[in-house]
């Protein structure tokens, strides 16, 4: 899988489960809908201040993202 620092960055990836698959799995969807929702406003509060603003940004998203689709598969 190629390395994207977003979506799938090599130090989450590089062994047999993703990271947040495994953490659902050891820890359920409601831990780990908490877990993004903390993610999202650390990347959104620290943005630009360790780094690039807009990837701050894009990482925030993508935890939106999770959490959002998690929550979704709960409600089903």
């Amino acid at each position: 899988m190629e390395n994207d620092v977003i979506k799938h960055p090599e130090h989450y990836t590089s062994r047999k489960r993703e990271c947040w698959d495994e953490m659902e799995a050891v820890f359920g969807k409601e831990a780990v809908i908490i877990f993004c929702k903390l993610k999202v406003w650390k990347y959104r509060y620290r943005a630009g201040s360790k780094g690039s603003r807009e990837e701050d940004l894009a990482k925030a998203d993508r935890y939106m993202d999770k959490m959002i689709s998690l929550q979704s598969e709960l409600e089903q």
